[in-house]
C-alpha cells in the first residue's frame, strides 16, 4: 500500500498545525504509524489521497451511524447551504431539532444548542453549579468529558495514553473541585456522599463509557447514581456525546431507565457537522441566560447547516425498525467476532453498535482492567488491519462503531483478518 502523497502531506502540516494534526489522536504516534490524509468519503469507505480505500469502523469517532455522505442529508445540507452558513440570529432549525431532541429524550425538557462536546460538558457543569450553588463536580476515571480543565482529571480518550492522568497547563486549583472515582463501583461514591454530600453539585458520567474502550456499566451502577444524587440534593448529568441516539432513540438512558437532571449530546447529532447540545429539566435550565444568572454564549451554537444536517439524521434514524436493523446486524457479527477474538487471546466488549476489542483475556470493566490489555498488540493488531484496508479508531482507549451502510462481507472480511492475526 503506496501513501507517498499521505506522507508528503504530513509534512506539509507539520510545517502550519502543532504535531501535523489537530486534534492528538489523529497523529497515530501511540500505534506506530503515520496520520491518514482523507480524500472522500462514502458510506463505510474512506479514500486517502493516494488513492487507498480503507473500512471505516471509527466513523469520526461515532458521528456517522448512516455512513458518510448520506445521499439525503447531503441534499438537506446542500438545501440550507443555499441559504446562508451563518447568521448569528436564532433559525427555524434551531427549534426543530430541539423538538426532536425532547420527543426522543424526554428527559431534555429544554436544550442549548453548542459547537462540541467539550462545550457541552463544560456548560452543563457551570449549569449545575449554578442551580446547586455548591462546587464539587465528581467524575469516573476512564470516563472523558472535554478538555476543560476541570474535567481533565483521570480522564479517557487520548489523554489516557499520557504519563499523567490530566495535563499541563491546568492549575491544581481547579482540578481540587473535581474528585474521580473508580467506574463501576459504588463503595467509594457512597463514602464520599457521607463524607462531603452537602459540597457536590453533580455527578457526571458515561452512561456506557466509549473512552476507555466500551465498558458497559453493571447493571445497578447508573441508576444506583441517579439515586444518591437525589438523596443528597445534587444534579446527574449523563454525557450521551457518544451514546446519545447511538444505543437507541432516547440515548443510554433510556435503554438503563434512567432520567438524570442534565444531559449533554454530540456525534450523531449535527449529522457530521461540529453539533452539540446540554439541556436537562426545566427549572434547571431556566437559570441560563439570558433568563438567569448562568452565562454561556457561542457565535456558532445553532448553526442552520448543522442545525438542517441533523434534524435530517434524527428523522431517518428514528425510523420505524432503524434501530432493530442495526441491532440484529450487530449482534450477528458481534456473536461470531467474540468467538475468533477469545482465541487470539483477545476479549470484546460491547454494548449496542459500539464496540472494542481489548488485547488481554481478562474481563474490562473498570479503567485500571482496560488499562492492563496489552497495548504493544494493539498497535500491532491496528497497523495490520490498516495494511489490510480496515481503519479502526487508532487508539486501545476507543471504542469503533457499527453503521447501517456497512455491508456484510465488510464485516466477513473483518472477521476473516482477526482469524489470520498472529
Amino acid at each position: 500500500m503506496k501513501r507517498v502523497n499521505a506522507a508528503k502531506a504530513y509534512r506539509e502540516a507539520l510545517r502550519y498545525i502543532p504535531g501535523g494534526v489537530n486534534s492528538p489522536v489523529r497523529a497515530l504516534k501511540s500505534v506506530g504509524e503515520q496520520p491518514l490524509f482523507i480524500r472522500k468519503a462514502k458510506g463505510a469507505t474512506l479514500t486517502d489521497v493516494d488513492g487507498n480505500r480503507f473500512t471505516d469502523f471509527c466513523l469520526s469517532w461515532g458521528v456517522f451511524i448512516l455512513g458518510h455522505s448520506h445521499p439525503s442529508v447531503n441534499q438537506a445540507i446542500r438545501k440550507a447551504v443555499s441559504n446562508g452558513t451563518s447568521y448569528g440570529i436564532p433559525s427555524l432549525p434551531e427549534t426543530a431539532l430541539a423538538r426532536l431532541v425532547n420527543r426522543h429524550v424526554p428527559s431534555m425538557e429544554r436544550v442549548r444548542f453548542v459547537s462540541s462536546g467539550t462545550e457541552a460538558a463544560m456548560s452543563a457543569v457551570r449549569l449545575a453549579r449554578g442551580f446547586t450553588r455548591r462546587n464539587l463536580i465528581v467524575k469516573f476515571d476512564g470516563c472523558y468529558h472535554g478538555h476543560a480543565d476541570h474535567l481533565l482529571v483521570s480522564a479517557g480518550s487520548g489523554v489516557a495514553g499520557l504519563s499523567r492522568a490530566s495535563s499541563a497547563g491546568v492549575p491544581e486549583a481547579l482540578t481540587a473541585c473535581t474528585v474521580s472515582l473508580p467506574f463501576n463501583d459504588a463503595v467509594p461514591v457512597a463514602r464520599l456522599f457521607r463524607e462531603r454530600g452537602e459540597e457536590i453539585a453533580a455527578v457526571i458520567v458515561e452512561p456506557a463509557p466509549a473512552n476507555m474502550g466500551v465498558v458497559p456499566p453493571d447493571d445497578d451502577f447508573i441508576p444506583y447514581l441517579r439515586r444518591v444524587t437525589r438523596q443528597f440534593g445534587a444534579l446527574l448529568i449523563l454525557d450521551e456525546v457518544i451514546t446519545g441516539f447511538r444505543l437507541s432513540a432516547g440515548g443510554a438512558q433510556q435503554l438503563l431507565g434512567v432520567r438524570p437532571d442534565l444531559t449533554t449530546l454530540g456525534k450523531i447529532l449535527g449529522g457530521g457537522f461540529p453539533a452539540a447540545a446540554f439541556g436537562g429539566r426545566q427549572d434547571i435550565m431556566a437559570l441560563l441566560a439570558p433568563d438567569g444568572d448562568v452565562y454561556q454564549a457561542g457565535t456558532l451554537s445553532g448553526n442552520p447547516v448543522a442545525m438542517s444536517a441533523g434534524v435530517k439524521t434524527l428523522q431517518i434514524i428514528n425510523r420505524s425498525g432503524y434501530y432493530a436493523k442495526l441491532e440484529e446486524k450487530s449482534s450477528r457479527f458481534f456473536s461470531e467476532l467474540a468467538g475468533v477474538a477469545a482465541d487470539k487471546g483477545i476479549r470484546l466488549n460491547r454494548m449496542g453498535s459500539m464496540f472494542t476489542l481489548f488485547f488481554t483475556r481478562e474481563r474490562v470493566r473498570t479503567f485500571a482492567e482496560a488499562q492492563k490489555a496489552d497495548r504493544d498488540s494493539f498497535g500491532r493488531f491496528f497497523r495490520y488491519m490498516l495494511a489490510n484496508g480496515v481503519y479502526l479508531s487508532p487508539s486501545p482507549m476507543e471504542a469503533n462503531f457499527l453503521s447501517s451502510a456497512h455491508t456484510e462481507p465488510m464485516l466477513s472480511r473483518f472477521i476473516s483478518l482477526v482469524k489470520n492475526f498472529s
